[in-house]
């Protein structure tokens, strides 16, 4: 029977982890007291129950019982006397941990005596830390949608190799409205020359053809194009490797609607030629085009 420790940090999502692995036929059992977790794994190993996957959620809800590094040892002695089991540690940005305790109202375990919901995140990363270092998989929830946490779940469960499952998230915006905090990758492309300024393009995106010579055409674009193809034929396959399921590629321009683009699309179109699964997104293309409008209608 094969077993899983479902852990991390409290917000990070392990309820809808439990739920997910619910679906896919996995006995859960939530905020189980780590004291009882080598007795229950006997109980199931010598019932009749058959299961893909019995679940254990275990963190500092647990309070005096909980010790990150006891688990870590008990994970280790179970592996010694023969049982099945892995680690997966859950965990998320500190700005998002801070804004779904806002919108949930719920109180963060350690947040008491006067502890602030700051100061109890960052207790809660020392104390776990131990677990981290030993789990199996260890997974951001910071920017995955639910459909995107399910598919790494599944990946975990059936044990499937995750080497293909890269997949490259392109995107354009303008620097005026701010980096994407999700990017993993940014690429400035402020230093080539602007189609706005240029009669006949302005009011013309990235996506028309010729805002799309004028950028690409250009020497200097050329040669950007070259270096960042080389760059990503190299990276992508080291990501893969190292179990990288989703890889965010951001690229920026002043405004996001024309040089930034062009480049997103040809080198999203690249990607796909080399076998990755991509999907583009212009983040700040309407909003600037809008802008465009308004300011037309003002003169």
């Amino acid at each position: 029977m094969r077993f899983l420790l479902v852990t991390g940090l409290s917000g990070a999502g392990k309820t809808a982890v439990n739920r997910s692995l619910e679906d896919m036929g996995a006995f859960c059992v939530d905020n189980l007291p780590p004291t009882m977790m080598f007795q229950m794994m006997e109980a199931f190993e010598q019932s009749n129950m058959r299961c893909p996957l019995v679940a254990m959620a275990v963190d500092v809800r647990s309070a005096e019982l909980f010790d990150a590094k006891a688990v870590s040892d008990l994970i280790s002695e179970t592996r010694e006397l023969g049982y099945n089991i892995e680690c997966l540690f859950l965990e998320a940005s500190d700005e998002a941990l801070l804004s779904r305790y806002k919108e949930t109202r719920r109180d963060h375990p350690l947040a008491r005596n006067s502890v602030t919901l700051p100061e109890a995140i960052q207790q809660e990363r020392g104390i776990m830390q131990p677990l981290r270092e030993t789990a199996n998989h260890i997974i951001d929830t910071t920017t995955l949608r639910p459909r995107e946490l399910k598919q790494l779940l599944s990946t975990i469960v059936t044990g499937e190799s995750r080497s293909a499952a890269l997949r490259v998230e392109m995107s354009s915006f303008g620097f005026k409205r701010g980096l994407p905090r999700q990017a993993d990758l940014v690429y400035d492309v402020r230093f080539l020359p602007n189609p706005f300024y240029i009669e006949g393009l302005g009011s013309h995106t990235g996506l028309d053809a010729d805002v799309r010579a004028f950028v690409i055409d250009n020497p200097v674009t050329q040669e950007f194009l070259q270096k960042v193809e080389d760059l990503l034929a190299f990276l992508l396959p080291h990501y893969q490797e190292e179990g990288k399921n989703r890889l965010s590629i951001a690229i920026g321009c002043t405004g996001g609607a024309h040089r930034s683009v062009a480049i997103t699309e040809h080198l999203a179109a690249f990607l796909k030629e080399k076998g990755y699964q991509v999907s583009v997104d212009h983040r700040d293309l309407a909003l600037e085009q809008a802008h465009w409008k308004t300011s037309a209608e003002a003169k």
